[in-house]
């Protein structure tokens, strides 16, 4: 799973996910892409497990990179405490993703297995994606 080294404050705000991605939003690495259509926040748990969605598919044979990272903690309180008493210990972490951003890149595989391989990592995701392939995200 990823996690932060290291973090400047150990619970933060929720924030809004507003507006569409500036950046991280065109292929960088692979040549082959899932972009985002929603805002949502991901999961390290979830990154994971598209990830291996993925691996598993393709045989390890091409090239993966996971292009968001989970910064962001969530905090969660026990369960049975009342209201009030502060915030939450941090549980988790999440990637706040943005419409347009670029989740995973895939390279060194054929079209077909690399489209085949983001739906399955897709499935795994709780936002809308597409496939989309390094002619098109110019």
């Amino acid at each position: 799973m990823l996690l932060p080294n290291k973090m400047k404050h150990r619970k933060v705000f929720k924030g809004k996910i507003r507006g569409t991605a500036s950046a991280g939003n065109y292929i960088a690495y692979g040549s082959y892409a899932l972009q985002s259509l929603g805002n949502e926040r991901i999961t390290s748990r979830q990154i994971e497990s598209a990830r291996q969605a993925m691996t598993r598919y393709i045989k390890r044979g091409g090239r993966i990179w996971i292009r968001i990272f989970p910064h962001t903690p969530v905090t969660r309180k026990p369960q049975d405490v009342k209201m009030g008493s502060g915030k939450g210990n941090p549980e988790f972490f999440v990637a706040k993703v943005k419409p347009g951003t670029i989740l995973f890149e895939m390279a060194d595989v054929t079209e077909v297995q690399a489209r085949e391989a983001m739906r399955l990592a897709a499935h795994k995701l709780p936002v809308r994606t597409r496939f989309i392939t390094d002619k098109e995200s110019i």
